[in-house]
């Protein structure tokens, strides 16, 4: 008797949930089940269509546990791991994710954003969106990557040092300045100045002084000691806040503020939510 391809990815698949495992890999199943390419992509197509399956990236899939049928996806901190380990690159779950994962809740989190070495499309994954946000080089902020344990396994975020910085290097993907600043004053408190200094090295040094200066302005001045001796080495040159307010001299801003401790010239201050 010929097996059915569909019946058998199914209970192989729902054999894996019940055993903690939500995801597997292309080659794996053919391999477990014992069908050819053609048999497995058709089973699997069926039960994405079911809602039962996803596949992230081509040759990846999740299962979908029943309690998140209505989703259409389980979290993504219960694979991205997994997803990245498939991917062969190092990750973290950062930005405003991390934020959040932090205690940063003044702001709803609308995607699970994610910075690794290779510029990847973003993935909709039932009701959630996984971004990616492109760093060259990962090893010169490993030292700010922690350990997070999940409901399936563990994931990589960045602390709250690592955090911060990536907060005003991608000042887009934070919802722009006022949220960055809303987000900081919840943050700023759980900041270590020596890692902040550290990890600020692996950054542009525009980046530090604007994160400098806000820290400063939302309360966080005692924060921020060893950052500014960063930019002594050598003495850092003026810098706009928002770059973007800028760029058109005919329609720019006059500056509200020049400030000389940090070099950064505001044309509006931002204003975080209270």
């Amino acid at each position: 008797m010929i097996p059915d391809p569909r019946s058998t990815l199914s209970t192989w698949a729902t054999d894996l949930l019940s055993a903690g495992r939500i995801v597997f890999d292309r080659d794996e199943a053919m391999g477990e089940i014992g069908v050819g390419h053609g048999a497995f992509l058709d089973a699997a197509e069926r039960l994405q269509r079911r809602g039962h399956l996803i596949s992230p990236r081509r040759g990846f899939y999740v299962i979908v546990p029943p309690r998140f049928l209505a989703w259409g996806a389980p979290p993504p901190s219960w694979y991205i791991d997994d997803l990245m380990c498939f991917e062969g690159r190092p990750y973290y779950a950062g930005l405003l994710k991390a934020a959040e994962l932090h205690g940063a809740t003044h702001q709803a989190v609308m995607e699970f954003q994610v910075v690794t070495g290779k510029r990847l499309p973003r993935i909709r994954a039932g009701r959630t969106v996984i971004a990616f946000h492109y760093r060259k080089n990962m090893a010169r902020v490993a030292a700010g990557v922690e350990d997070r344990k999940t409901d399936t396994g563990r994931m990589k975020i960045s602390s709250p040092e690592l955090t911060a910085l990536d907060l005003l290097r991608y000042p887009r993907a934070a919802g722009g300045l006022d949220n960055v600043a809303t987000v900081l004053t919840d943050l700023g408190g759980r900041l270590a100045p020596e890692k902040l200094a550290v990890l600020a090295e692996g950054f542009e040094r525009p980046v530090v002084q604007r994160l400098g200066y806000l820290l400063a302005r939302l309360g966080h001045a005692d924060r921020t000691g060893p950052l500014h001796a960063v930019l002594s080495r050598p003495a850092a040159g003026w810098v706009e806040l928002d770059p973007a307010e800028a760029k058109d001299p005919d329609f720019a801003p006059e500056p509200v503020e020049r400030d000389r401790q940090w070099r950064v010239i505001a044309r509006r201050v931002p204003e975080a939510d209270s």
